[in-house]
């Protein structure tokens, strides 16, 4: 690890690909030294200005120890800004998502960042710094067959919401990044993950949601995600603004989900099943053996 820096220092969760590494490069370009967080160390964040640190957010020791190397090398400056970036994506019908996928989903995406906000506080209170926290359009509008990480992101904005006002009296700022789909591997392994999950499903259930599943996977197919620059340059403006605001949002369908939030409940419903071709699917009988 390099030595210390200066009280413009960012520690940043899940840097090692995507949304995490995009970010790191654009705050070490600005001059921010970066505390970049991955599970494993990367050429890809070889850059001035960035230094890695081995961080599994489901992992108190790794934690706790990652917080140590920062206060060493930071040597009584704290730190400018915590980015709760690292996550995971869980889909597929809530009914065959198995449990142990559900824990898991929420350990990484709400459990961690409240795990690093607990211990990285002190360093927060000592740079004057502030939280970002990374949610996603889910959050706002939960869109079906992605129920468990819109829970984890609704679950998120909750915590950012309870610990904003808490935090209030020493001045650390807290905002929430509202991503919508973004150009990166997440969805893939997602997808993958998902397709793995139903083949070891009850298939007389699994094949209830088959035609269900097939329009979803064809309207996602033909969705247009934004560049992870998109999502680099919202976390960039709530890390350098002067009174960073409570709430961002970053591409189209993040803004749409905005929208969306505001209309009645049923008539949002009728939306999601023309938009995503799943209107006159009507109940699929039980697959037969």
């Amino acid at each position: 690890m390099t030595t210390a820096t200066n009280a413009r220092a960012i520690l940043l969760t899940g840097a090692g690909g995507g949304i995490g590494r995009a970010c790191a490069l654009t705050l070490a370009a600005k001059g921010f030294h970066v505390y970049a967080g991955v599970r494993t160390p990367t050429p890809d964040l070889d850059a001035t200005g960035i230094t890695q640190l081995t961080l599994d957010v489901t992992d108190s020791a790794s934690v706790a120890e990652a917080a140590g190397q920062v206060a060493k090398h930071q040597d009584g400056q704290g730190l400018h800004a915590l980015i709760n970036n690292a996550g995971v994506l869980v889909q597929g019908p809530a009914e065959l998502v198995p449990i142990p996928e559900w824990h898991r989903q929420f350990e990484v995406n709400v459990h961690g960042p409240v795990r690093v906000t607990q211990t990285f506080l002190p360093l927060l209170r000592a740079g004057g710094g502030r939280i970002v926290n990374i949610s996603a359009a889910s959050a706002r509008v939960a869109f079906p067959f992605l129920g468990p990480i819109g829970a984890s992101k609704a679950a998120l904005e909750s915590y950012s919401e309870s610990l904003r006002v808490e935090l209030a009296p020493w001045r650390i700022p807290v905002s929430v990044v509202q991503l919508g789909a973004m150009r990166t591997e997440i969805f893939a392994k997602s997808a993958a993950a998902a397709e793995a999950t139903l083949a070891q499903a009850d298939p007389q259930t699994a094949g209830l949601y088959e035609r269900q599943l097939t329009a979803f996977e064809r309207a996602a197919a033909g969705q247009r995600c934004a560049p992870v620059d998109v999502a680099a340059s919202a976390i960039t403006r709530a890390v350098e603004a002067r009174k960073p605001k409570a709430f961002y949002v970053a591409g189209s369908d993040a803004r749409l989900a905005v929208l969306l939030s505001h209309i009645p409940a049923r008539l949002r419903d009728r939306v999601f099943q023309r938009v995503l071709g799943l209107s006159g699917i009507g109940p699929t009988a039980a697959a037969t053996t």
